[in-house]
């Protein structure tokens, strides 16, 4: 086996509670994943080539070298494994040229439909498609409850999107719990012109918390929300839905007002800024409404583009050669 290709998802969350900053510097967090098809592929291949290239949406945006989180899934698994840097060949980037200092590699290839720094977890999606596709190719034979042991060390979101489905996070949303839920659910995702900072919507979120007096509390999980979604009515799901990093993301995107006000207007159940932004998401009856919302949304003006997906889909998968996206 020279190549192994990686199918992985965006997630929306259905909940983000934010509380007190840790010692460590984040921020104590309960969330309820939900992972949507729309999706990234990575290929992790030993080849002459020894290149991270990166093609699709936001191409021009995503990191290179060690600032890219699928070349440091690369060398953590390495690292885990204890892969002999003689059999893993070092990663050069397309865009710098250099060799990337984070250790061992592959050649990458990442295809990106998931935008670059839109609260969709694209960047977190690839290094968990990297993890999968390392631990095929050499044949580690990590355990899934391994590869999340290695995954919590890269990136908050990225052992989430090893497994998909739903799911609650806890900690830095590292500490997964598969959640009760049922049904499809179908959604329209707006993304806006630009992207958001993670670290400046947070920075924000205490700023705003500060100058109104509010002493961050323990983040607590929605029940309600869990009941809502064992239902596996989105009517009861929509109006539960909630970001506490919203009042940020939109305090830093004016904008975002509106985006999500003509979703509500167009018959949304449900409508939300997704993890940090700037990504609206909106929850919609069926599939019929979906398309009516993606027309609704563009003819507005108020977004970039939008899309469908429906969730809850599976976590990073490997796919034969006549299953990648063209």
């Amino acid at each position: 086996m020279t190549a192994v290709t990686v199918r992985v998802p965006a997630k929306v969350n259905l909940q983000l509670a934010v509380g007190p900053v840790r010692p460590d510097g984040f921020h104590e967090l309960v969330t309820v994943f939900h992972a949507i098809s729309l999706y990234d592929e990575v290929t992790v291949s030993e080849t002459g080539q020894r290149r991270v290239t990166v093609t699709g949406e936001g191409a021009a945006s995503v990191p290179d070298g060690d600032d890219n989180l699928a070349v440091q899934a690369v060398a953590a698994l390495a690292r885990a494994a204890g892969v002999p840097p003689r059999q893993v060949p070092r990663v050069v980037s397309e865009q710098s040229g250099t060799p990337a200092a984070a250790g061992p590699g592959v050649a990458i290839e990442i295809r990106k439909r998931i935008p670059v720094a839109a609260g969709l977890a694209g960047g977190s999606a690839d290094a968990a498609a990297a993890l999968v596709a390392c631990n095929e190719l050499w044949r580690t034979g990590l355990s899934q409850q391994e590869l999340a042991e290695v995954a919590a060390g890269i990136g908050s979101d990225v052992a989430f999107a090893l497994v998909g489905g739903t799911a609650v996070g806890q900690g830095r949303g590292e500490r997964l719990t598969p959640a009760l839920a049922t049904g499809q659910y179908h959604w329209v995702l707006a993304f806006a012109t630009g992207s958001l900072s993670t670290a400046d919507v947070y920075r924000t979120c205490d700023r705003i918390r500060d100058a109104r007096d509010i002493i961050a509390a323990p983040p607590r999980l929605n029940t309600e929300l869990m009941s809502a979604l064992r239902s596996g009515d989105p009517a009861e799901v929509g109006p539960l839905l909630g970001n506490e990093l919203q009042p940020a993301a939109v305090s830093l995107r004016p904008e975002l007002r509106r985006t999500l006000a003509v979703g509500r207007e167009y018959g949304a159940l449900g409508a939300i800024v997704s993890g940090s932004g700037p990504t609206c998401a909106f929850l919609v009856a069926d599939a019929h409404r979906a398309v009516d919302l993606v027309v609704a949304l563009t003819g507005a003006g108020v977004c970039r583009s939008a899309v469908r997906a429906v969730g809850p889909a599976q976590g990073a998968v490997v796919v034969s050669p006549s299953e990648v996206m063209s």
